[in-house]
């Protein structure tokens, strides 16, 4: 008999391939009677039931390099849900560099950042192996873009082709910038990254102490099915979960292909002019403008 099914016990955070349990992702915890259904009266004496409660968001992730599938609720913020994948793993929090969704693959197209549409699967991508390299600045660009995991973690999105990194053969696309001529960048933000890179001195060499996500021999694909949460949540369907630094996290419509065409020229124009990428500051232009 496949994993959860049969069973009224209460779910693994870790489910194997083999479960193949059409369970509902979006579920209700029990006390509250649905609408125009009868309750029977509170007896004397005895405090009234608990409201009902929101319904519970329900994602499906895997380690990027390979693992079981673990089932992710209750977050309301990026650095959360990395404290949940790091639960339902048995790793450390600090070990999540960044998630993508729907590929194991490092495609930075497909990087979480505020938002997590309500069918999406998640791949977390960890900690791997450190270097550090020797850099000569030749050029006043380095050819980089720096972007952030939210949670404290600048990385690498983007090397321009025939650049100055783009000729260093070690440093790769997703590798975690730890550290600048021996200062500490864990906990910084992604444009401080990109400021302290930008004022390096033109013609002389500088140290970068990276760290790369960890790579597999064999990745695992999640199981077609398997879907995020129940489409109720969204009229149409096609919802996302935006989370959001302070407040709570809220399911919204996604954007027109016309707004999104939108905040991705913004993205390029602060990439182009600051060598940094960022959704949330994109669309916040989009709304001034």
């Amino acid at each position: 008999m496949p994993l959860g099914l049969g069973r009224r016990k209460k779910a693994s955070p870790l489910m194997e391939e083999e479960d193949g349990g059409e369970r509902s992702a979006l579920s209700v915890s029990q006390g509250g009677g649905m609408p125009g259904s009868s309750l029977s009266p509170v007896p004397p004496g005895l405090p009234p039931p608990a409201p009902a409660l929101r319904p519970r968001l329900v994602f499906h992730a895997q380690l990027a390099h390979g693992s079981p599938t673990g089932r992710i609720e209750g977050f309301s913020n990026v650095k959360e849900l990395y404290g949940k994948i790091a639960e339902a793993f048995h790793i450390t929090a600090g070990d999540v560099m960044f998630c993508t969704l729907n590929t194991h693959r490092l495609d930075m197209e497909k990087l979480l950042g505020g938002q997590i549409g309500l069918e999406d699967f998640i791949f977390a991508h960890i900690r791997g192996q450190k270097k550090e390299l020797e850099v000569y600045k030749s050029e006043d660009s380095l050819g980089l873009t720096i972007t952030d995991n939210g949670a404290g973690y600048a990385f690498i999105k983007r090397i321009k082709e025939g650049s100055v990194i783009h000729r260093m053969q070690l440093i790769s696309v997703g590798d975690m910038i730890e550290a600048i001529n021996g200062k500490n960048l864990i906990g910084s933000r992604h444009f401080e990254v990109a400021k302290i890179l930008k004022e390096l001195p033109r013609g002389r060499n500088f140290t970068l102490k990276l760290c790369e996500p960890l790579k597999a021999f064999e990745m695992i694909a999640p199981r077609s099915g398997l879907g995020g949460v129940n489409s109720s949540m969204s009229p149409s369907g096609r919802g996302t979960l935006r989370l959001r630094s302070k407040g709570p996290p809220t399911v919204e419509e996604l954007v027109s292909v016309i707004e999104e065409k939108a905040v991705k020229k913004v993205d390029d124009l602060l990439e182009s002019y600051m060598g940094i990428r960022d959704s949330e500051l994109g669309n916040v232009s989009l709304v001034v403008s």
